[in-house]
């Protein structure tokens, strides 16, 4: 056991990431194993690690029911693993450090920025502290918010519970829901569905978009504040994202699975299925009901995901907008990529364009695999409607999401470990992964001479 400190300070911080989130992940499938975290017979350890991956990479995919086969303290379990893996482990870490007056070093500062941070702060401590505090006020105020639509129908018991639950969930982007059909019943409540919504858009933009919209709010008389260009891209690309979602998806279903409904329960639908798809996985109506084009929509607006900093996951919204902006600063013919009178870094710049075309890759891998031991062998009308399902829902575990079309309860046991995997490395991050097995070049690494080839 004198050893373990040792070892861990000779890892790459992101070696030292991952082993925070596998050790909880296996902390918690443990406990989910036990005979009291189920009714009736205990979860199987391949059912209780997918459960508990889900929980602490904030997916929200599941394999049994978590309102009925979970007791109350596998409830617990799950709420625990959902919180901590939102916040990040690291957060409670360098927060524990601090307290302790152990401090940080190096690898943590490294962790911490990369999490929450695109420039230094004064102070981690209170960074760190200033994000728990601002979590805890968020999650609270959406539970006494959704406590007033569960308490009538559920008593004061079951009904605080249920709010407190959904709404640490929401803020985590997790999306495990105490229903069986998750929101499917509360689809005509505005009340819960705009908490909800402003719950997960909250916990979807980073901690660092809300300390500076906090601020802007409180000083706005003090003085002149303005928003960083972290900020202005993280917001304009969600809201684009968010509203051209739900227009696209109220245009596409109010002929299909909304034929019947209202204008307004049409809006809320759309617009709630809009911003759940960005890393959520709540819905408030049957995703098999959906058109294929929908659906499609749906899972680009996944592989999308959350913003940098937060409880999502995805490529991030960042990383689309400077994806698009390199392009078109690229066919205008300028050398550097500018946004917002603002020229990106192009390490920064390359960094984005690595990540994108490596989850390409990453994702066709993982579809490819996931497809073969599902689907080999069976007939060639359910291939055609499974590569659909399960291309969704590898989408939905790699960007964290949670949102399912039927295919996880499907799933045999090589297909949960593929989806497993795809929950991990979504929620770590897969620059993260790719740094801590690949050796990087030193800074005096041999350039070569160049020859042009051609492209398009």
């Amino acid at each position: 056991m004198k050893k373990l400190p040792q070892r861990l300070k000779k890892l790459s911080p992101g070696m030292l990431l991952m082993s925070y989130y596998l050790g909880a992940i296996l902390l918690g499938a443990c406990a989910l194993s036990l005979p009291v975290a189920a009714v009736g017979e205990p979860l199987k350890f391949i059912d209780a690690l997918f459960t508990s991956t889900s929980a602490q990479c904030v997916t929200g995919l599941t394999v049994v029911d978590t309102g009925t086969r979970l007791s109350t303290f596998g409830q617990l379990v799950v709420l625990l693993l959902i919180q901590t893996g939102g916040l990040g482990i690291t957060t409670f870490s360098v927060y524990l450090f601090f307290y302790l007056h152990i401090g940080v070093g190096t690898r943590g500062r490294w962790i911490i920025h990369d999490t929450l941070l695109h420039t230094p702060v004064d102070s981690l401590r209170d960074l760190v502290r200033g994000v728990i505090l601002m979590t805890l006020v968020i999650e609270g105020i959406g539970a006494l918010l959704l406590s007033i639509s569960f308490v009538p129908r559920l008593g004061w018991g079951p009904g605080l519970y249920s709010a407190v639950f959904h709404s640490v969930s929401a803020f985590c982007n997790a999306g495990f829901s105490l229903f069986s059909d998750s929101l499917v019943g509360f689809r005509n409540d505005p009340l819960v569905t705009l908490t909800m919504v402003l719950l997960i858009v909250f916990g979807g933009i980073g901690f660092l978009v809300l300390r500076e919209l906090k601020d802007l709010v409180l000083n706005r008389r003090r003085q002149r504040r303005r928003l960083s260009l972290h900020s202005k891209m993280v917001l304009l690309t969600s809201a684009i994202l968010i509203l051209g979602g739900a227009l696209v998806i109220g245009v596409l279903e109010s002929s299909a699975s909304l034929r019947d409904a209202s204008a307004g329960e049409v809006f809320w639908t759309s617009l709630f299925q809009s911003v759940t798809a960005r890393t959520a996985g709540f819905n408030t109506i049957d995703l098999s009901q959906f058109e294929v084009p929908t659906l499609f929509l749906l899972m680009f607006l996944m592989f999308i995901g959350a913003s940098p900093g937060s409880c999502g996951g995805g490529i991030k919204t960042t990383s689309l907008a400077i994806f698009i902006g390199n392009m078109l600063s690229r066919l205008k013919g300028n050398a550097t990529t500018n946004v917002f009178r603002r020229t990106i870094p192009d390490e920064v710049t390359s960094k984005a364009l690595v990540l994108v075309m490596l989850a390409l890759l990453f994702m066709a891998v993982a579809i490819f695999a996931l497809l073969v031991v599902q689907l080999q062998g069976v007939g060639p009308g359910e291939n055609r409607n499974g590569f659909m399902d399960y291309t969704f829902e590898a989408i939905s575990a790699f960007a964290t999401v949670g949102l399912s079309v039927g295919a996880t309860a499907k799933l045999g046991p090589l297909g949960k470990f593929i989806v497993i995997i795809l929950m991990f490395v979504g929620r770590v991050g897969l620059l993260t992964v790719a740094f801590a097995f690949i050796k990087r070049s030193s800074a005096t690494a041999v350039q070569y001479g160049e020859e042009s080839v051609m492209i398009g």
